[in-house]
């Protein structure tokens, strides 16, 4: 068997000289530049002396303690007696395992040989042991101890062995295997990351020059029909020679671009729409600068859809529509409908489908942990400066929600692996973000998360007109996702009972986007319904639901038939008149990258 050339040592000794050269280099810049970044999303400055304003609070019972320091030595003293029978060839079981999500230590090279297993089965033990420490102190409000929990769980990800060349078997391997090449590759990317972020680090997720929309994403034929200082409005090609007479829009987040509902042909909900026979329109949120500031969530109402059902009405000839609104656009469908009804106007929408929506924003998830008057204000004082927030900033947050997929597996892979991002199509979309101006997000901040008004008769104004989301009467179908990390399930449900109207309330298996993103050929997940309204509390309503396999999207189709309308002769984009075709989709808002201006 051939054996593997030798690494020369001293050109090894001289790749870590170049290693350590860029390294000083890269933390010079970094640090140099890290001031002007300070007081983006959310000041890490003030997260920290509130971590540790609420860690002094700790208080834990001494018996339950002890308790749990006596079960952590007992587990330790485990995992040296099961290292020691291993070095000694005797066959033993692991003492505690990564949970079945961790995708950390799935290497081979985690388990075959005994150091790396124990200092694995190390990190594991005590992650179990600090995270139930905190998570059983006494004394604190549901608020703090979310936060501490929260933060804690960010401490021991980022303290994974994973993260640091010497106790990842895998970078050692591969820095071995290329004498350090992958190293200084790494530092390299660490480099390119800091110039490309303007001295913050931003490491890339994906090639993004893999992509371009309308030529291989976003690819579904369609045309803008409308334009304003908001939004392009969509409307696609149809496929089939006949289609309903309701017309279906649809109303994406602002925080991410549309296409996320059109990635690629096999996985397009707007194509699979459209092949169902619905008249699909879409809205393209514009990616503002400074200029449309004082945008407000009133003007992304009016601007947005009671402006294209305007358009819809004329090009298609009916009076009503199907309206879906998916995340923040839910939100925005909610303040719709209830608009609607206190204008007497509700017949404008058939029926309403909600995709991950938050009505109730009284249980927010880990999303709540970074809000609160202090993080607002702070973040108010960097838009009014700006105009806006920053797409990256709002990445930043979502991208910590989730830190192990997120964040850290990229450092590792371009870091330490010093590999070069991926051709993926998702993360192309979720690098994808855009700029929120400074009065609507400062405007959805308070009235939702910090002073969950929204859900309150009378709690927000739009247009001069009280709206009360109690009075919606409009049918209801309204989706969430088991996993949903950004939207958790059971605050959507809250809010799905708020409604007057019939409400038919499902859950996908997944999460925010795999939930949604889920076409009948794949095959995947399974959802839960269940017959009648959603009331009580989302574990009761799960317990009595019942679980099919696959898709949603089926159920949803049978369900919208009774709002659809007859079929007649499809309609063609720009037939009217008054709405000439402007350009293709996805059109010239979609295509604005953060990196373009």
């Amino acid at each position: 068997k051939p054996q593997p050339a030798a690494t020369d040592p001293a050109e090894f000794s001289r790749t870590m000289v170049d290693v350590m050269t860029r390294s000083q280099q890269a933390m010079t810049e970094f640090m140099q530049n890290q001031t002007d970044h300070f007081g983006g999303s959310f000041d890490p400055v003030k997260l920290g002396e509130v971590f540790l304003q609420n860690l002094s609070t700790l208080r834990f019972e001494p018996e339950q303690l002890a308790q749990a320091q006596w079960q952590f030595w007992q587990d330790t003293v485990a995992l040296w007696q099961q290292t020691t029978a291993g070095l000694l060839g005797r066959p033993t079981e692991p003492v505690i395992e990564p949970d079945k999500g961790d995708k950390r230590f799935r290497s081979d090279n985690w388990s075959d040989g005994h150091l790396f297993d124990f200092i694995k089965q190390s990190y594991l033990l005590t992650s179990r042991y600090v995270l139930g420490a905190t998570a059983s102190a006494e004394g604190l409000d549901d608020k703090t101890r979310a936060q501490i929990n929260f933060f804690t769980r960010q401490y021991v990800d980022a303290m994974a062995p994973t993260n640091f060349a010497l106790t990842n078997p895998d970078v050692l391997k591969k820095t071995l295997e290329s004498k350090g090449e992958n190293l200084v590759k790494g530092f390299q990317n660490i480099l390119e990351d800091l110039e490309r972020g303007e001295g913050r680090l931003q490491t890339r997720m994906v090639d993004t020059k893999a992509f371009e929309l309308g030529k291989n994403i976003a690819v579904t034929p369609g045309k803008v029909v409308l334009q304003n200082d908001l939004i392009q409005l969509l409307q696609y090609q149809p496929t089939t020679a006949t289609a309903y007479s309701t017309p279906l829009l649809i109303i994406p987040p602002w925080i991410n671009k549309y296409y996320i509902l059109d990635l690629q042909p096999e996985n397009s909900l707007i194509r699979w729409l459209v092949e169902q026979g619905h008249t699909v329109f879409v809205i393209s949120w514009v990616n503002p600068g400074s200029e449309l500031a004082d945008k407000g969530f009133e003007d992304y109402l009016l601007e947005g859809p009671l402006a294209a059902l305007d358009a819809i009405a004329t090009i298609s000839g009916q009076a009503q529509a199907n309206v879906i609104g998916y995340c923040l656009g839910g939100t925005l469908l909610a303040a719709l409908l209830a608009y609607l009804q206190a204008q007497g106007d509700a017949k404008r929408v058939a029926s309403s489908t909600f995709f991950t929506s938050m009505i109730n924003f009284s249980e927010p998830g880990d999303l709540g942990v970074f809000i609160n008057e202090e993080q607002v204000e702070s973040l108010e004082q960097k838009m009014a400066r700006d105009g806006y927030l920053d797409g990256t900033d709002m990445a930043a947050t979502f991208n910590m929600l989730r830190s192990n997929d997120l964040i850290w597996s990229f450092v590792i892979k371009n870091y330490l692996m010093g590999h070069e991002p991926l051709a993926f199509d998702l993360l192309y979309w979720n690098s994808d973000s855009t700029r929120l101006p400074a009065r609507m997000h400062s405007e959805y901040l308070r009235t939702m998360y910090l002073e969950n008004r929204f859900k309150e008769p009378g709690g927000m104004v739009l247009d001069g007109v009280p709206i009360d989301i109690s009075s919606i009467k409009t049918p209801c179908y309204f989706l969430s996702a088991s996993d949903d990390h950004i939207a958790p399930w059971p605050s959507t449900f809250a809010g799905a009972t708020l409604f007057q109207g019939p409400v038919k309330f499902v859950l996908a298996g997944s999460g925010h986007i795999a939930g949604v993103i889920n076409p009948p050929a794949a095959d995947k997940y399974c959802y839960w319904t269940s017959r009648g309204r959603p009331h009580g509390d989302a574990d009761t309503w799960l317990e009595g639901a019942s679980c099919k396999a696959g898709s949603w999207w089926p159920n949803w189709q049978k369900w919208v038939a009774k709002y659809t309308g007859a079929r007649g002769k499809a309609r063609q984009p720009g037939a009217k008149k008054a709405f000439p075709v402007i350009e293709d989709a996805p059109g010239s808002y979609a295509s604005l990258r953060l990196d373009d201006g």
